[in-house]
């Protein structure tokens, strides 16, 4: 059956992840280059860092928390038209937020309006690949995540350098026309797998032959340990991105810093997107072969470590910068791991609405890893104990991988459930 569907589909499906990819990138700047933005919104807004840092958390909640009920409507209406209506959003918030003269005023437009945009494109592209690559889930939802991680890769300089030679506002209205008319453009040749599409899961994998449904899903210990572990990851990641070029120029790598001829802060931001684009079909792709867990334990553990040295190496430009690298290398995976260990243990018939919910820890880490990561700095007067949270809670989620999700998992699917759900 699988080699059968791969030789009418096999085309299609890999035009489909293309397409999936482009419209990633084409909505991924709004979080990933904020970091460049606030220097300039501070100055206008003349409000704290704190402050303002609740707008990247606007952001994320939103792309988010309403993941659930952007997947309901996704799986009612197609993921084409959603995903058209949410570039179309994300490029609308940075020509709006470019005439922001107030906090109240970006939380509304570069928060409110880009996150619903973002989160229904990021839950909508996902969803739709786990269910075009059932027996390659892992790295097709990681080369999705990837466009998520690398579309900025393409924007760090040239936003950058207009920046400078612009204005804010000139370079929001610039980009956000650009990236959301390519988004929607992208977005407009997606298409449902065909009626009955099928292919077997990787050997290495365990898979369930049962599809449950959001309610069913959430009465599971598994769901729970899933979202616990994400929001840890997530937070430790959102520390970094959200703060990277202020503390960064605390600990001395400043504007005037050269690495390899380059200025650090964009050099490193660039090599940030491509390491955290590269990590999520790699530790994808790792997965189908090794397993979910044994891979998570892995990357968590790698990015504790990196972490760890790229704090105590804060003093050398380019060990800084090449570990940065690497600490995104291990952080970005997680939106390859976790959609795909969620749709091996739930099913994929509701894959998009479950990750709606399981989605929705990258919100929670948001609001830990922005506003209060800042405001513990602030109360500390140094980044050290926020560095040293992210430490633990990497080694603690590597810890439950191997030692709590891998059992239950077994147990799930080996069909010893509660009868109330067996059924589902």
């Amino acid at each position: 059956m699988a080699e059968i569907q791969e030789t009418k589909s096999g085309a299609g499906r890999w035009l489909q992840l293309v397409l999936g990819v482009i419209t990633m990138m084409a909505i991924s700047s709004p979080q990933y280059v904020w970091t460049f933005f606030t220097k300039p919104l501070l100055e206008t807004t003349g409000v704290t860092l704190a402050t303002l840092q609740i707008t990247a958390t606007i952001l994320i909640v939103l792309q988010t928390w309403l993941s659930p009920l952007q997947g309901i409507l996704i799986e009612r209406f197609g993921a084409r038209n959603l995903v058209m209506l949410g570039c179309a959003l994300t490029g609308l918030s940075w020509v709006l937020a470019a005439h922001a003269t107030d906090v109240t005023m970006l939380y509304l437009t570069y928060g409110l309006l880009g996150g619903i945009g973002t989160g229904i494109v990021y839950v909508g592209v996902i969803g739709h690949m786990v269910r075009w690559f059932p027996d390659r889930r892992g790295f097709a939802a990681g080369m999705a995540a990837a466009g998520y991680g690398f579309g900025a890769m393409l924007t760090t300089f040239p936003i950058t350098n207009m920046l400078k030679a612009s204005g804010l506002p000139a370079t929001l209205i610039y980009f956000g026309l650009i990236l959301g008319a390519v988004g929607v453009i992208a977005a407009f040749f997606l298409r449902e797998p065909p009626k009955g599409y099928s292919a077997v899961a990787a050997p290495s994998v365990h898979v369930t032959s049962v599809d449950y449904n959001p309610l069913t899903m959430l009465k599971t210990p598994i769901f729970w340990l899933l979202f616990i572990m994400m929001t840890m990851m997530s937070t430790g990641g959102l520390m970094v991105i959200l703060n990277f070029a202020t503390f960064s120029r605390e600990f001395g790598i400043t504007d005037d810093v050269m690495v390899f001829g380059l200025a650090a802060l964009p050099f490193a931001s660039t090599l940030d997107r491509i390491t955290n684009g590269a990590t999520r079909p790699f530790f994808g792709w790792l997965s189908d072969r090794i397993g979910r867990e044994n891979t998570m334990a892995i990357a968590f553990a790698g990015e504790a470590l990196a972490i760890f040295l790229m704090l105590n190496l804060r003093h050398d430009p380019l060990a800084y910068v090449l570990l940065s690298g690497v600490v995104f290398f291990g952080w970005g995976e997680i939106f390859s791991l976790f959609p795909s260990t969620l749709t091996d243990t739930f099913g994929t018939q509701h894959a998009t609405t479950n990750y709606g919910f399981l989605y929705m820890a990258q919100g929670v880490g948001s609001v830990l890893g922005g506003p209060l990561a800042a405001s513990l700095h602030e109360h500390t007067g140094s980044w050290v104990p926020v560095f040293g949270l992210i430490i633990t809670m990497d080694v603690l989620t590597a810890l439950l991988a191997l030692f709590v999700l891998k059992p239950w998992r077994r147990t799930w699917l080996t069909g010893s459930r509660p009868a109330a759900l067996a059924t589902a």
